[in-house]
């Protein structure tokens, strides 16, 4: 969804450079580019926050024991990695009867990189939301054990169902996100927009600029919790995905352009 297209006061402003603030593409396939030729715009990859993962003597602090728990929760790959690392630092061998509930199916897919994957064993949310995997849940949560392996401010709304439907629980922090030093490229560069993936990339952004002042700057955002840190910040969202007819980030950009290229004629 875009919001209204165009703002009327940027209508006569060209959008000709976009910071992505994403690792760059490994491979020149990626739509980016594509993007990039087809609108004649200037793309710039920088992720403005890192992963860190705690090393499993942290971990053990915790007090968790992973084989205790029959599923296990993943919102990200980060997770999927982590929880993985840990396993195989503390030499921990996940059962085979282990279920996966993962928030879209690219986590789940993701899943293969460590596990022989069944789909009897690996289920995910239909739209990729939250609301999406909790349905899902629901139909097992009697008969599970779920562990939840997140961040260290990971967003409350799933433990949060876990309490309310009374399940059997552990939240497992097993990584921490970290902000980039991004000033020098935010600085040296006046980019027409500013596109995030994450809550934490919009509160980088306030810790590297923390006068930040959007004035023409547009700003796009992928996912709802994103999109509501975006609004939360003050900012104005120009562009908001996914929505039904812009399933990625990048095809809500090729929208959004398209109607700003029509808007200037």
């Amino acid at each position: 969804m875009i919001k209204g297209g165009p703002k009327k006061d940027l209508q006569g402003k060209q959008v000709q450079s976009i910071l992505i603030s994403q690792p760059k593409p490994e491979t020149e396939k990626s739509p980016y580019f594509d993007l990039a030729r087809k609108f004649n715009v200037k793309l710039d990859f920088l992720p403005f926050i890192r992963v860190e993962g705690l090393p499993a003597k942290e971990f053990r602090k915790q007090k968790i024991d992973i084989l205790n728990y029959t599923a296990v929760i993943f919102t990200s790959r980060n997770a999927v990695d982590h929880f993985f690392r840990i396993c195989e630092e503390m030499k921990v061998k996940v059962s085979q009867d282990c279920k996966y509930f993962c928030i879209t199916e690219a986590v789940a897919l993701y899943l293969q990189k460590f596990i022989l994957y069944r789909k009897r064993k690996v289920f995910y949310g239909a739209d990729g939301s939250t609301k999406g995997v909790l349905e899902v849940m629901n139909k097992h949560k009697d008969n599970e054990k779920f562990l939840f392996p997140s961040a260290d401010s990971q967003k409350k709304d799933i433990e949060e169902w876990l309490k309310t439907n009374k399940c059997e629980y552990a939240t497992a922090t097993l990584y921490k996100t970290v902000s980039n030093d991004v000033k020098d490229a935010l600085s040296n560069n006046k980019y027409d927009m500013i596109v995030f993936f994450s809550p934490y990339g919009v509160k980088s952004l306030f810790e590297n600029v923390p006068g930040f002042e959007q004035n023409g700057t547009r700003i796009g955002a992928f996912g709802p919790t994103t999109s509501a840190a975006v609004e939360e910040a003050g900012l104005r969202l120009d562009v908001k995905a996914p929505a039904p007819q812009a399933p990625s980030m990048v095809a809500a950009l090729e929208q959004y352009l398209a109607a700003a290229t029509t808007t200037k004629k």
